[in-house]
């Protein structure tokens, strides 16, 4: 779909609405700040498996993701094969870390889990950083924790088994998605992980028997958060403890 498509669906008068608060950059900001950004901020719906922008696409717009809404930034090889590089969650945005000029994206970005962000021009988003230091300081100590997630997750694909490699990835969801189900397939957090839906299904099924999770149609319910943590690898508090101390007012 289309950016234009995408936006004339907003659902800003939707009962549902969710407030500006609802995404932890925007919840963070002095009201002055806020309100050099609100007359750009559109509230969109974006279902699951919904293409943001691909790979080479000029990056028109910027995205920041709404309660427990989620999207995926992969890796795409040349025969088709996908991996993820980092996850975005109301903890973050998609695009807006990019200078001025045409904004070439090197990876896919693609919804995950659905629900409402908050989207507006990435053209205003750099003129409003121009014109605030608040803003921009904020979206540069952003880059700095993304791109310290994308390290970390490099690293795990690389030194860790796949289940201390699901954990980390649910604790994440977990961390945006509170006390609703993660809506989430197996075969989608197969591809996430580079690995067969049929070794997902064995993790899967491990978690559950330990009651840690419960699976059910499209969602994953988590039962044990304490024991989740013990089955996963460090990755996960190493990527909190590093958004911690870069930004304390945006960190759970």
């Amino acid at each position: 779909m289309s950016a234009a498509a995408r936006l004339s669906r907003g659902a800003a008068g939707s009962e549902d609405a969710p407030p500006f608060s609802a995404n932890r950059l925007l919840a963070a900001l002095r009201p002055e700040a806020l309100e050099a950004l609100s007359p750009y901020l559109i509230l969109v719906d974006l279902p699951q498996d919904e293409v943001l922008f691909d790979a080479g696409e000029d990056v028109e717009h910027t995205y920041l993701p709404c309660g427990p809404t989620q999207a995926s930034l992969l890796v795409v090889t040349s025969d088709g094969q996908e991996i993820e590089a980092a996850s975005i969650g109301h903890e973050g945005a998609i695009g807006g870390m990019v200078s001025a000029g045409f904004k070439p994206a090197y990876g896919r970005a693609v919804v995950r889990v659905p629900g409402h962000a908050f989207c507006l021009p990435t053209a205003r988003l750099e003129e409003v950083k121009n014109h605030s230091a608040i803003v921009a300081d904020l979206f540069d100590r952003y880059a700095d924790v993304f791109i310290a997630q994308m390290m970390q997750v490099a690293a795990c694909n690389a030194l860790h088994p796949i289940e201390q490699r699901a954990c980390r990835w649910l604790l994440f969801a977990h961390d945006r998605s509170g006390d609703e189900p993660i809506r989430l397939t197996q075969e989608t957090l197969a591809q996430m992980l580079g690995v067969q839906r049929t070794t997902i299904s064995a993790v899967a099924r491990s978690l559950q028997d330990a009651g840690l999770i419960h699976i059910g149609r499209g969602r994953v319910e988590v039962l044990d958060r304490p024991g989740l943590e013990k089955r996963a690898c460090e990755c996960h508090d190493a990527v909190e403890a590093h958004f911690r101390r870069i930004l304390p007012k945006v960190a759970n």
